[in-house]
């Protein structure tokens, strides 16, 4: 459901095939229970799910629709009978969620990624544009990722911007985009005289050698660029997004402080990984769930080591959680010369007992007709559904070494049964790994058991990559608290 028309005489809803790469928008009168279809969409090899948008105004009058016919997310202005007015946005770059709509100036303001030259991708920027006409303006033109937060009055709004490298600024601006007051400044002096050092950004080429992917670098505090230090890859593949802090914060959990045992942390985007850089990017993921980040990941390491002495690339780790977890086993055993180490949490090893809508719309599923003829209903044609996915089973057999699986056994997300199924794979290959059960741990690890599964993971990565095996005698989890207070 959309939403219900004003006086409750009609319900705005759309429908998917089950193939998801058909939508239509319909609206029901809720006396006569008929359905009309407004908009129908076909839209190959899958729709964007997380970035799909209808808005419905004056009462189904107006309809924006969220495209990528062209290749690009952008919205269409339809009329209440589904006739296309006119384009919204257009071009070589993604419109994405709508920030407000000032019905009254017939005006909306949205996030759009991609179109400023020499401006991260990933970053969100703020654009205004007519209802009823094609064309935007930028708002935000700082190269920086912006939220806003607007006015009842709409004309104007609050923008917080930051990088990972740059402190947030909160200033105040009109919907014309002119900055009225600066709102407020942190102070980060203290911050950065205690050692604290923001994480890097940098740029490198997919395994095409051709796209751009992006990706953010963390050090130790005691960073000596004359020092070589293991690399280790912080990864979730998506598809639906690329978890690459964009944001400023004091600490990225994980990767801030495993850096700080004498590590170089990254993460990076992955083609396949997100719809905010065009359906041609998004989709490369299709039809290859498991493999399609993989060459990419490696890739963007090689060149990183090319590029920086300190980075030693014969010390290779990679972790991960839920698709992160699937995508990390599927790295070391594709890879298994190249990956010295890997920590899978939660991973979802065998997408043929995940969730079936997840699998078949970013794997792909088919269709077939089939005739049946039974002595009840006589003939009838129904529809045969077959989806063919990879597994971290199948790579089993390629693996040498180094990975630590970790599942909570109270998840009810991905099932404990994707890891134990991992197991029973390596086991009858006869490898060598390591298991850890969390036995009141549901999807999201928390309290003691995520400070146990973090330690873990440290003394994991210290014996392989630092050659360091003191974790092994500590009974007690505080003994390695209090040694490195």
């Amino acid at each position: 459901v959309i939403q219900p028309g004003e006086k409750g005489d009609k319900l705005f809803f759309q429908r998917f095939k089950r193939t998801w790469d058909e939508v239509d928008i319909c609206v029901v009168n809720t006396e006569t229970l008929e359905v009309k279809e407004l908009i129908h969409e076909v839209d190959k090899p899958y729709r964007d799910y997380h970035m799909q948008n209808t808005v419905i105004l004056n009462d189904g009058k107006d309809i924006l629709f969220r495209s990528e016919r062209t290749g690009w997310g952008h919205y269409y202005h339809y009329d209440g009978e589904g006739r296309l007015k006119n384009v919204i946005t257009s071009g070589p770059w993604v419109a994405g969620q709508v920030a407000a709509i000032d019905t009254v100036g017939r005006t909306i303001y949205l996030y759009g990624f991609g179109r400023e030259k020499g401006v991260d991708p990933y970053y969100y920027m703020l654009y205004k544009a007519s209802i009823d006409k094609e064309g935007v303006t930028l708002l935000t033109p700082e190269n920086a990722q912006h939220g806003v937060s607007f006015l009842s009055s709409k004309r104007y709004f609050v923008d917080t911007y930051s990088r990972v490298d740059m402190e947030p600024k909160i200033v105040l601006r009109n919907n014309q985009g002119k900055m009225i007051m600066e709102l407020a400044k942190p102070d980060t002096r203290r911050l950065k005289e205690l050692g604290w050092r923001a994480p890097e950004r940098f740029t490198v080429k997919a395994a095409d050698g051709l796209t751009d992917i992006y990706g953010i670098m963390w050090k130790p505090a005691d960073f000596d660029p004359n020092k070589k230090y293991p690399i280790i890859s912080s990864v979730y593949p998506g598809p639906f997004y690329e978890y690459v802090p964009t944001q400023f914060r004091l600490l990225h959990d994980e990767n801030t402080r495993l850096a700080q045992l004498g590590f170089i942390v990254i993460a990076v985007g992955h083609r396949g990984g997100t719809p905010m850089r065009g359906k041609f990017y998004h989709t490369y993921s299709h039809d290859k769930l498991r493999d399609y980040p993989l060459a990419d990941d490696k890739y963007a390491i090689e060149q990183l080591a090319d590029r920086y002495s300190f980075i030693d690339v014969t010390r290779v780790g990679i972790y991960g959680h839920s698709g992160g977890g699937f995508m990390s086993t599927a790295a070391i055993c594709t890879y298994p010369d190249f990956y010295k180490a890997a920590v899978s949490s939660a991973g979802n090893h065998d997408n043929y007992i995940y969730n079936h809508w997840w699998g078949e719309t970013h794997n792909g599923v088919t269709e077939e007709k089939k005739v049946i003829k039974d002595s009840v209903n006589g003939v009838r044609t129904e529809s045969i559904f077959k989806f063919n996915v990879g597994t971290n089973m199948e790579l089993a057999k390629h693996y040498k070494g180094g990975l630590l699986l970790i599942h909570g056994w109270m998840d009810d997300n991905v099932h404990p049964a994707h890891t134990l199924r991992m197991v029973d794979a390596l086991i009858r290959e006869n490898k060598n790994f390591d298991m850890i059960i969390l036995p009141t741990e549901n999807h999201g690890f928390g309290g003691a058991s995520n400070i146990f599964y973090e330690h873990k993971m440290w003394f994991h990565f210290a014996r392989i990559l630092l050659g360091d095996n003191t974790g092994d005698y500590y009974y007690e989890l505080r003994q390695y608290e209090k040694a490195n207070r």
